[in-house]
């Protein structure tokens, strides 16, 4: 058997993974993506089209529908769904014109692998990282609480729809941070949790993340396989941040959403540094997810001090971006940041960070003054332990 034989016997294991009592993970996604194409028709009456007039995301869906519809294996997955007749018809004469689609780019499409060159053109080789990644984004799952991420989807569309939103090429300079949307394969991607940093095999850095596909799946994949997954996709796109508005909402606006929790913890550790000082030194993070989920193994992590840990306080947020909170209250209480290393479970030295010796008092005092918007009026002082007036900072 020749090579490109056997990366199309590895192809073929790849696209069509054995059933686990129901349906596969690509029947799945395929039907995942059909049911958003539905959605779009039920919402505008007709199916989506293609031109440079329409939308970004019209055009996605009108793409989508082509592959679906000359993809005998995709069309019989969807044919008992296909309530609106969007596989036959009048709209159907569009696809005539339509190349049929190898397993390859049909999978670039359907499970963001990004490849675009045909089965003639396949590389005989490719780099464990690149294996790595292909794998960890065809490996999604069904989300479970997409429906707490829905409105962050639908107000990123409309934002960019707006021009509040841009799109700009991925580069690999730009990195992927908890709260960025990026469009990998023709789908919207969130990034809604960022874990905590680990080592590569090759010495660099990188994390875990959770992310949010706007077809109701996820994936749990590494910062490194996001990264490549996203420059070697032609199409891949960053989407930019919204200029931010209010922060904070004590009830949230019928066009709000709540997009996360600021917490602040108390370590229960019995070192002597922490427990001689427990009243005043607190950890400060925000999380898009549950902050019990986020902490239930703090002590096996070094970054929660090897100990259980206690939620002192916590604070909503809609329509903000966590990632540039998270950030201000670190620049604010960077004075006042904890000095401390510990050895972790291996006894490596680690110095935790989102530690910092502040009164509780004093963050609930920094969260009103986010809310007013003076908190730019203030500075912390670590001497009296207190905010002070210092004029615009």
């Amino acid at each position: 058997m020749t090579d490109l034989d056997d990366l199309r016997s590895e192809l073929d294991d790849f696209a069509q993974p054995a059933k686990k009592g129901g349906k596969s993970a690509f029947e799945e996604r395929v039907i995942a993506g059909f049911e958003e194409i539905q959605r779009f028709v039920d919402q505008h009456g007709r199916a989506p089209q293609h031109g440079e007039d329409k939308d970004i995301f019209e055009r996605i869906y009108a793409v989508r529908l082509d592959q679906i519809r000359t993809q005998e294996i995709c069309r019989s997955i969807v044919l008992s769904i296909d309530h609106q007749g969007l596989l036959s018809g009048a709209e159907l004469a569009h696809t005539a014109t339509v190349m049929p689609m190898d397993d390859d780019e049909l999978l670039a499409e359907l499970e963001g692998v990004g490849v675009k060159s045909g089965l003639s053109e396949l590389r005989h080789v490719r780099s464990t990282a690149e294996i790595q990644a292909a794998e960890e984004i065809a490996g999604r799952e069904k989300c479970k609480d997409f429906d707490s991420f829905q409105p962050l989807f639908k107000k990123a569309k409309n934002e960019l729809a707006s021009g509040e939103r841009q799109t700009r090429p991925f580069g690999k300079e730009v990195s992927v941070e908890i709260g960025n949307f990026f469009i990998l394969s023709g789908q919207l991607v969130f990034v809604a949790e960022v874990g905590e940093k680990i080592r590569a095999p090759n010495g660099e850095s990188d994390a875990r993340l959770r992310v949010i596909y706007d077809n109701g799946t996820e994936s749990n994949l590494l910062r490194r396989s996001l990264q490549r997954a996203l420059y070697k996709d032609e199409a891949g796109r960053r989407v930019t941040d919204p200029d931010a508005g209010p922060l904070f909402s004590d009830t949230p606006e019928d066009d709000d959403i709540e997009s996360g929790t600021i917490y602040v913890l108390r370590s229960l550790s019995d070192h002597p540094y922490v427990a001689e000082h427990r009243q005043l030194m607190h950890k400060i993070g925000v999380t898009g997810g549950k902050i019990d989920t986020r902490i239930n193994n703090a002590e096996n992590e070094a970054t929660y001090l090897l100990a259980k840990v206690q939620v002192v306080a916590s604070y909503k947020l809609f329509g903000i971006n966590r990632t540039k909170l998270e950030y201000l209250f670190h620049r604010l209480f960077a004075r006042a940041q904890l000095d401390l290393v510990i050895h972790d479970r291996f006894g490596h030295p680690v110095k935790p960070k989102e530690w910092f010796l502040v009164p509780l008092q004093v963050i609930d005092e920094a969260v009103r003054r986010i809310r007013d918007g003076s908190i730019t009026d203030v500075t912390y002082d670590p001497k009296t332990a207190s905010l002070v007036f210092v004029g615009k900072i």
